[in-house]
Order: structure tokens, then sequence, then C-alpha cells
């Protein structure tokens, strides 16, 4: 095992949780695929005055689902998409099939990602790396109105 050259971190901060702020955000998907909610989530951090907290995401779904992923290169998210239909393939012979051959195959994909988030929020900004985004991956074919709860716990200004 080989030890870090270099290891460095700010001063703890500490602050009295005491509020807890709630929002749903309505999303129109285009179908499968990733929309990205970066710019949404960070709005919401801005207009209630966060300071320091986490802010959490929860998709009302179980064909959809959430995640933190690249945003610098278009062709992840194509390469995502290929890796999830690959898991779940349609027409592989599941018996829930009631909306049609995408059906089952969405509750698996959602299954395998996450139907939740949680984004620290440090001195009023989401902590999120470069290159790192949020996003709501819809699993369905047909385009769909998704509800993601946005609820941010802690100190505001």
């Amino acid at each position: 095992m080989t030890s870090p050259k270099s290891l460095s971190r700010t001063p703890p901060s500490a602050v009295a949780a005491t509020t807890v702020v709630s929002s749903q955000l309505t999303v129109q998907t285009a179908g499968a695929g990733f929309t990205n909610l970066t710019a949404e989530v960070a709005k919401f951090v801005r207009e209630i005055k966060a300071r320091e907290g986490a802010v959490t995401l929860f998709i009302r779904h179980t064909s959809a689902s959430l995640t933190i992923q690249e945003n610098a290169d278009p062709t992840v998210l194509d390469d995502l998409m290929t890796a999830l239909k690959r898991a779940a393939p349609e027409n592989a012979g599941w018996r829930h099939d009631t909306e049609g051959p995408d059906d089952m195959p969405a509750h698996i994909k959602t299954m395998l990602t996450a139907t939740s988030l949680q984004i620290p929020v440090l001195r009023g900004a989401l902590a999120l790396g470069t290159w790192q985004a949020i996003y709501l991956i819809e699993h369905r074919a047909r385009p769909h109105r998704r509800e993601v709860v946005l609820q941010f716990i802690g100190s505001v200004n």
C-alpha cells in the first residue's frame, strides 16, 4: 500500500442545521436519456440563500432515476445509456410488460442507479467537482412528466 504524497484538509465548519426547505421540480423528459438538472438545483440553493448543509434530491418514480456524472464529454452519457441497455435489454422474456417492452427494463435500470442523491452545500454553493453534473435518467422510450423533490437541510443567510 502506498501513502499519498500530499494530503490537505480545510478546517471544519460547524453550523446548527435548523432550516429545512423543500420544493418540487417537475421535469418533462424527451424520452430515454439524460436531463441535466444541475442549473435548476443550483438555482434552488441560491434562492433559499443556503449557506452550509446538504441538498437531497428524490425522484418519485420507479422507471426513472438520478445520477451524478461527467458533464464535459457527451459521449460518456451515450456510453452509459448503452451500458444500461445491455444490462436490462427489452424483449428478454420479462413477465412484467404491462406498459410495453421497455417497462421491466426501466424498473431494473432504476434499481441499478439511484432514486435519491445528496450533495453537500459549502459556502452557498453545490460542492460538485469540476466535471460533475446532476442528471435525471429517463428509462422509458416515451416522454414522461417526472417529479423530483428537492430538500435542503442546513443553515441559510
